[in-house]
């Protein structure tokens, strides 16, 4: 046997802890507490965990406690490598060099990297490409199809069943069960028997169901004709408010017609439940009960709403709201009970004493309920009101209103009510005792203007000047903007005087001279014409005119008020005034003689007096030729004309000679006119197109060319000149020359839509159609808000099906043009679209009134589509306003042979010549 000890008989290992592999460190218990030996100290731990690791062969253990948080730093990050240093200027002007040389050797680079960056872009998009890209070459094929073979073409197939499923769903219907189906589903396991018209008992089927509807329905028919010819007998005798009369034919119609409009019984009772908790939390809350009545009316149960307010009534005794409930919800006898409770517990309350009032169907009585109001509140404005109303009387009524202001002074309303009453003597003693009691009150200071307006005496009484002066002395005077509201007042009320008066007085108040008093005053002016008082703005241009009397602008806002809402003799008398005080602005001359042109010795005066202020002025001298001329009286016109051209020696006088001599037909004497004028004016274009028109009437096309050819020469930016040149070439023939023509035009005047307009028809007219779109193409590349050439495109090279499309991106690009507004009502008008195609016209109109073609098109529209009033007032509007633009317009206006046309003329004949 071997003297070894076995493993517990051995002894413990030198600093043994007994557990401590698994964590323990030694404890000492009650027992441990004589000689026990203490536990061994962190030192000795630490020294016996390092020993049994060399024993292991395992690495030391190191320190938690000393590691180096940045031990696993990556040892190419120098983040922070030196930020204990100081950082110094040279530190500073170290990171600006790096940084310069960082950046210019990325500028050598971006260009390299910039470029292979496109490449692999491109390399990328070759190999995937989008599904746009892809289609692009069959998008350019459908230029070829043609209306017919799209309108032939099939339409597309659901393969996916997406849409049948969509329109099942939406072909599907639920419905809330009704309340019978509900009780039928309740009883169908129940046993019960049926009476039938004989008394014998029926038995059900042996689930308890029965199955003869037929006898089922008939009963239910004879029970409901009994019970309506029972409610129809009753309700003769029946007393006011405890039965209604029954239609027993529309009985089951009405309830048909009101099933619609009922909430869901599952809502009202839902509501119901919520309001009757609401009244039990509160039952002093009015509105709850309130609400609880209305919901019981809703639902059609109007005794269940009169039981619920009159308990509200009961804990809410002092609540206007629920007495007015109660009193709605009554007949008239039962309402007027109500009302006495009600009054009786709130004596002071107004509106129960007007509604108690109301209830009154004679008028003694309606009197005797006020008047007892008024002894419990003697102070009440509208009370006072009720019984002044109620009066038929007027001397009671005036009796009533002087009580009412001695109990109320301060009421403006009964101080105004009983001036209205007064005899004017007696009216102004009581404007008195108001402004001594209502000092800071203006109505009372314009209703004594008014008063004296009413009696003759409205310019004599400087009523308002007063007024201001005491007003100003208060510190109670309005703004400017409340003067002029309350001057508008009077005038639709019928006091111009006292309108004027006002605004004499108040238009100017708290401005100085360094204010923009002028366009202010402008502003005020058009905002009441805009709402329809002409008389407020008529007031404010004079006063305007008075401090600036020498106002071109304001002369001619108020000449342009007079011309479309004044009549005739004010617009004469404001020309007058506007040429007294600027006798040197030849425009109101020329005015005043026009309005006074069906006079010709009156218009012939004024243009005399013209003459004596502005002797060298054309526009005179062409007007009184105008004026002999179109009264018929020619060789006067032709002397004018010989005599200005001497006095006032301009292009546009031997231009208008020119033209005159075309008028009357001598072609040969306009050409000489135009030669000489020529040889004093090379440079006017218009010259220029008139020889080459008058060479084209005597049939010499080859003068008429060299005309042009020498005009753009001279004037090569006139647009017109080269739309006649190019115009003459392809009349002639010459397509190729036309086009060259236009090219050195648009050399010339590089953007102009006139000019692209014109290439592109001389090319579609040739038939090259190809051409002219590329050509309409560059042009909107160059000009992409021309509504000119948007329309061109749109009416000209686009098929029907792309126009709407087209129309809507061209709306987007260009902002407002009417050339383009009249596109779209004429596409909404070939579609049949009226209303829509007139309102595109209006706006058209709105925007540009001076463009002729716009008029023509809307006046060919309305006689194919509308009234003849309505052409009627067209025709007067544009008359009135002139126009003298637009593209054929100007080809009829303009032709001599239409020189005595009047606009109205002209409107007919330009609307006929459109297609």
């Amino acid at each position: 046997m071997t003297s070894r000890r076995d493993f517990l008989s051995q002894p413990a290992p030198e600093n043994y802890v007994a557990g401590l592999g698994r964590g323990a460190t030694g404890f000492t218990t009650r027992s441990d507490l004589g000689p026990a030996r203490e536990g061994p100290t962190e030192d000795q731990i630490k020294a016996a965990v390092a020993k049994r690791s060399a024993q292991l062969g395992l690495t030391e253990a190191k320190d938690d406690d000393n590691e180096d948080p940045n031990r696993y730093q990556d040892p190419d990050n120098e983040v922070g490598l030196f930020a204990g240093g100081i950082y110094e200027k040279d530190d500073e002007e170290a990171d600006r060099i790096w940084k310069d040389v960082d950046d210019r050797m990325a500028r050598r680079r971006q260009k390299q990297r910039e470029a292979r960056e496109k490449a692999d872009l491109e390399e990328y998009e070759r190999k995937n490409p989008k599904i746009q890209q892809q289609f692009a070459g069959l998008k350019r094929a459908l230029e070829s199809v043609t209306d017919e073979e799209w309108a032939s073409l099939p339409d597309p197939k659901d393969l996916t069943g997406r849409a049948k499923r969509e329109r099942q769903a939406r072909m599907q219907r639920f419905y809330a069960v009704p309340d019978s189906v509900l009780a039928a589903a309740r009883d169908s396991g129940q046993f019960g028997t049926t009476v039938a018209d004989d008394g014998a008992s029926t038995e059900g089927n042996k689930d308890g169901t029965v199955t003869d509807f037929a006898k089922i329905g008939a009963a239910r028919d004879k029970v409901l004709r009994a019970r309506l010819e029972q409610e129809s007998h009753s309700s003769g005798t029946a007393t006011a408010g405890s039965a209604t009369s029954i239609d027993p034919k529309g009985y089951l119609t009405s309830l048909a017609n009101t099933q619609g409009a009922e909430q869901s019984i599952g809502d009202v009772e839902q509501f119901r439940k919520m309001l009757k908790s609401a009244v039990d939390s509160n039952p002093k809350q009015a509105s709850s009960w309130v609400a609880a009545a209305r919901l019981e009316i809703a639902a059609g149960k109007p005794v269940a709403a009169r039981s619920l307010i009159a308990k509200g009534c009961q804990h809410c005794p002092k609540s206007e709201d629920i007495w007015l409930e109660n009193i709605h919800l009554n007949d008239n006898h039962n309402a007027k009970i109500i009302a006495a409770q009600a009054i009786q517990a709130n004596p002071r309350s107004v509106k129960l004493w007007v509604e108690a009032m109301k209830l009154e169907n004679d008028p003694r009585s309606r009197k005797k309920v006020i008047r007892r109001a008024l002894d419990h509140n003697q102070e009440s404005e509208a009370l006072w009101k009720e019984a002044v109303n109620l009066e038929e009387d007027v001397e009671d009524a005036r009796m009533l209103l002087a009580k009412a202001t001695e109990l109320i002074p301060e009421s403006l309303d009964l101080w105004l009510a009983l001036a209205r009453l007064e005899t004017p003597a007696n009216a102004r003693k009581v404007l008195n005792k108001a402004v001594k009691k209502l000092p800071n009150s203006h109505e009372l200071w314009i209703a004594a203007a008014r008063l004296e307006e009413q009696m003759g005496e409205g310019q004599k009484r400087p009523v308002m000047k007063n007024a201001v002066k005491f007003l100003a002395k208060q510190n109670a005077m309005p703004k400017r903007e409340e003067w002029i509201g309350e001057a508008e007042k009077c005038e639709e009320e019928g006091a111009v005087i006292t309108c004027s008066n006002i605004i004499e007085e108040t238009l100017g108040w708290g401005l100085d001279e360094d204010d923009d008093r002028k366009e202010m005053w402008m502003e005020d002016a058009k905002s009441s014409i805009s709402r329809e008082k002409y008389a407020t703005a008529r007031a404010i241009y004079a006063y305007a005119l008075r401090v600036f009397p020498n106002s071109k602008s304001l002369y001619s806002a108020a000449v342009d008020l007079e011309r479309n809402h004044g009549t005739k003799d004010d617009l004469w008398r404001a020309l007058e005034k506007a040429v007294e005080a600027c006798p040197h602005i030849e425009v109101f001359w020329l005015m005043l003689a026009k309005e006074k042109a069906g006079e010709i010795n009156e218009a012939r005066r004024v243009l005399a007096r013209a003459f004596k202020q502005n002797p060298d002025n054309e526009d005179i001298w062409l007007a009184a030729v105008k004026l002999e001329a179109d009264n018929g009286f020619i060789d006067q016109a032709r002397d004018l004309l010989k005599t200005a051209r001497q006095n006032a020696p301009t292009d546009r006088v031997w231009m208008r000679s020119a033209a005159f001599e075309r008028q009357l037909g001598d072609n040969e004497a306009a050409l000489d006119l135009v030669r000489d004028a020529l040889l004093l004016f090379p440079a006017a274009p218009k010259l220029w197109m008139m020889k080459g028109q008058i060479y084209e009437a005597l049939g010499k096309p080859a003068e008429a060319r060299e005309a042009y050819g020498t005009g753009v020469r001279c004037v090569p930016s006139s647009v017109p000149m080269w739309l006649l040149y190019a115009r003459l070439e392809e009349r002639s023939g010459n397509v190729v020359k036309a086009r060259s023509v236009l090219d050195r035009a648009r050399q010339a005047v590089p953007k102009s839509p006139e000019l692209w307009t014109e290439l592109v028809r001389v090319e579609r007219r040739a038939g090259n159609l190809g051409q002219a779109k590329s050509l309409m193409a560059n042009a909107l590349q160059q000009m992409p808000k021309s509504g000119l050439l948007w329309a061109e495109r749109i009416l000209g090279l686009e098929p029907r099906t792309q126009r709407k499309t087209l129309l809507a991106e061209a709306i987007k690009k260009v902002e407002d043009d009417p050339v383009l507004l009249v596109t779209a009502a004429r596409i909404l008008w070939a579609e049949r679209k009226l209303d829509r195609a007139q309102n595109w016209f209006e706006k058209a109109l709105l925007l540009d009134r001076d463009v002729g073609d716009t008029w023509a098109w809307y006046y060919k529209f309305l006689v194919q589509h509308g009234t003849e009033e309505k052409r009627t007032e067209l025709v007067a509007k544009c008359v009135l306003n002139d126009p003298r633009h637009g593209e054929h317009w100007q080809a009829v206006a303009k032709d001599p042979e239409n020189a005595d046309k009047k606009t109205e003329e002209v409107l007919k004949s330009v609307a006929a010549g459109l297609s």
